[in-house]
């Protein structure tokens, strides 16, 4: 099975692009959505953050918003956070993998924001960047729930710049020429892995 980490800054169509590519017969793993199990009711993550950050936790569960007001007010949180969240989602990714390759699958598409600011691209068989043009990128973030131009910089602050993940990609497939356009382009890239 051919291992294959797909990422993206904010806003690019990660989670469209993923999905074209479970459409095409790709397994996939969302790192995103790990998370969000993580921070659910009975998640693994929540008596973690309990621990550190009691104050965001409501009815068993991780109030994302209030995390959130922690991040941006100390940097190091970033860090604490990620110390113990990314083991637990590599323990997912794990599991996610095996079952993939119990079902025969051919392609495994690991959907994972920060995948070279983490150096996990190095234990990958290729990498595709999603990418758009910088207008559509923070129409798409500001459309969002409680987005605000200044979280949106925070994010990007925090994120490889758009230009330097391209550079570092085997594949770029882009999200702004329309939903046909990148269809075609996931099936381009699926048939070239699969040869």
């Amino acid at each position: 099975m051919i291992l294959v980490g797909l990422t993206g800054s904010i806003g690019m169509g990660k989670t469209t692009t993923a999905q074209m590519f479970k459409d095409a017969g790709a397994a996939v793993f969302d790192a995103d959505q790990a998370v969000h199990k993580l921070y659910a009711r009975g998640g693994a993550a929540v008596p973690i953050l309990r621990a550190v950050f009691p104050d965001v936790i409501e009815d068993g569960a991780v109030v994302r918003t209030r995390l959130a007001k922690h991040l941006q007010a100390d940097p190091l949180h970033f860090q604490v956070l990620e110390s113990f969240i990314h083991p637990l989602v590599g323990e997912m990714r794990t599991s996610a993998i095996k079952e993939a390759e119990r079902l025969g699958k051919k392609v495994m598409i690991l959907d994972v924001p920060l995948l070279f600011e983490t150096g996990g691209d190095k234990k990958l068989d290729k990498t595709i960047v999603v990418s758009a043009n910088s207008t559509t990128q923070k129409e798409r973030v500001l459309a969002r729930p409680g987005m605000s131009s200044d979280k949106l910089d925070l994010i990007l602050s925090r994120q490889m710049t758009d230009i330097e993940k391209r550079k570092r990609a085997d594949y770029i497939i882009l999200t702004d020429k329309g939903l046909a356009f990148t269809w075609q382009e996931v099936q381009n890239v699926m048939e070239d892995l699969l040869k």
